[in-house]
């Protein structure tokens, strides 16, 4: 990783309890609820947040969505810079 973020590849992000990731068949998409509201994601966002369990590392989420997002070379800076903007959301803690 070129970039520094505060997500490091041993931190293990985890979903805020306040949301909950469900999927919503009526929007063909997995979607993130909160109190206020919901926020429809695209496919690689709930790829991630999916694994944003407490349990894997930045780096195993990294290492799993290289190999499930082959087509994309430089997935492992994305997915720290996504790490980052949730984090700063509130939808993950590290």
């Amino acid at each position: 990783m070129s970039e520094h973020f505060h997500f490091q590849p041993e931190d293990r992000p985890r979903l805020d309890s306040k949301y909950l990731l469900r999927w919503e068949k009526s929007q063909d998409a997995y979607v993130l609820l909160y109190p206020e509201g919901v926020i429809k994601l695209n496919t690689t966002a709930a790829e991630i947040l999916k694994r944003c369990t407490g349990e894997a590392t930045a780096a195993n989420i990294a290492t799993e969505l290289k190999a499930l997002f082959v087509y994309n070379a430089d997935i492992e800076n994305s997915i720290y810079k996504f790490l980052e903007i949730t984090h700063g959301k509130g939808w993950i803690r590290s």
